[in-house]
């Protein structure tokens, strides 16, 4: 069968993917989304879908955890992932074709692309698979959950449910031709400060504002190159306050405060300097603000790693696989290594080197999110390659 003539046509797969990201599923909220890719593999005649334990292992919780489909073949085994969950700006996302993408037609809200384009990808794959009887080796496509937010999925995924596959491809991402090969580690923080509450009209000068030292500490990792993008000698990261909650009312001096932070590096020992750096501003912070009756506030820290950087080797099997399949279409691939995480990044951590491949997604995250119709139709042409050996 010709690789640009597949069991699933381009029509189908176009309503597909637009019904699949007019699904609400945000990290935890993903029972839909799998309902709907069990529904199609049972109307090919495929078995339903397996289901992990991730979510009950994962802070957030949620009602579903990752799904699973093995298809039988012969040769080593291929795993094919894709996460299913979608950032909140994509709620209420009302996909529409407008010429040679899909935007929302609701403004105000993100389409979804990331990654339920990747979730289409997987099953009209699975879908072609089923349809035609094509011989292929043995294959388990993946849908994950929780991506957005911690990587959860791939991070509690059952390993042994995988079938210890020899290649492994991850689909998320802008051009096809795009092969990354490594990403970023990251680390997040909960940064909780103590102060003292006083009545900020009458007596300002008895309370310690746990925002105030919340605002020094900032202000310090700006000044000294902390905070941003952050470069020091031939070592690169990046950090980010992302969340700040603090005090309770404009008369009450701010008794507490809290943050959520990040730091990232594909050097693992720099980034636990960035994490010692950002420590350091909030204790510095927390001895220069005290009261008239000698009270400091406190500071306290929780973090852990989100996921630990990676990079395949040059001659990765599934580096090469990944890069015949986009040259047979007559592509030039691209290597790249992303500075956000990636489910590949817990994937490979479980000793399962996986390469991802784009899907056609375009400024995501963000209200003028759209798919690149041709680069998502490309995508599957190139998955059917590698779903089927060819």
């Amino acid at each position: 069968m010709s690789p640009t003539d597949l069991p699933v046509s381009d029509e189908e797969a176009l309503d597909l993917v637009c019904r699949l990201m007019a699904i609400p599923g945000r990290g935890g909220e993903e029972l839909g989304v799998m309902e709907l890719i069990d529904e199609h593999l049972r109307a090919e005649g495929g078995p339903p879908l397996r289901f992990d334990d991730a979510h009950l292992r994962s802070p957030l919780g949620g009602g579903v955890g990752n799904g699973l489909l093995d298809l039988p073949g012969d040769g080593p085994r291929r795993l094919f992932a894709a996460h299913t969950d979608t950032v909140p700006v994509c709620l209420g996302s009302q996909p529409r074709v407008e010429g040679a993408v899909v935007r929302s037609a609701d403004p105000a809200t993100g389409l979804g692309a990331d990654d339920r384009s990747g979730t289409a990808v997987l099953l009209t794959t699975a879908m072609a698979l089923l349809r035609s009887g094509v011989p292929h080796p043995p294959l388990t496509l993946l849908w994950l959950v929780q991506e957005e937010g911690g990587i959860n999925g791939a991070r509690h995924v059952d390993v042994a449910r995988l079938g210890a596959p020899a290649l492994a491809f991850n689909f998320d991402g802008g051009s096809p031709a795009k092969l990354t090969i490594g990403a970023t580690g990251g680390y997040r923080l909960w940064i909780d400060i103590h102060g003292y509450p006083s009545h900020a009209g009458i007596a300002p000068e008895k309370g310690v504002s746990a925002a105030a030292i919340a605002g020094l500490a900032i202000a310090d990792l700006v000044e000294n190159g902390w905070h941003g993008l952050v470069q020091k000698g031939d070592k690169t990261g990046t950090s980010n306050i992302g969340t700040i909650e603090a005090g309770v009312a404009t008369n009450v001096v701010a008794e507490r405060a809290r943050l959520h932070v990040e730091a990232r590096s594909h050097e693992p020992a720099f980034r636990q300097q960035i994490v010692a750096s950002i420590e350091g501003a909030f204790l510095r912070a927390a001895e220069r603000v005290q009261s008239s009756e000698g009270r400091r506030g406190e500071v306290h820290f929780d973090g852990a790693l989100s996921y630990e950087a990676f990079r395949l080797a040059p001659d990765d099997p599934s580096l090469a696989a990944a890069r015949a399949a986009v040259e047979a279409l007559g592509l030039e691939p691209e290597i790249a290594i992303a500075n956000g995480g990636l489910d590949a990044n817990w994937l490979t951590a479980h000793g399962v080197p996986t390469v991802s491949l784009g899907t056609g997604q375009r400024n995501i995250h963000t209200v003028d999110e759209e798919l690149d119709i041709a680069q998502f139709q490309t995508a599957r042409r190139i998955a059917w390659r590698l779903a089927t050996g060819a």
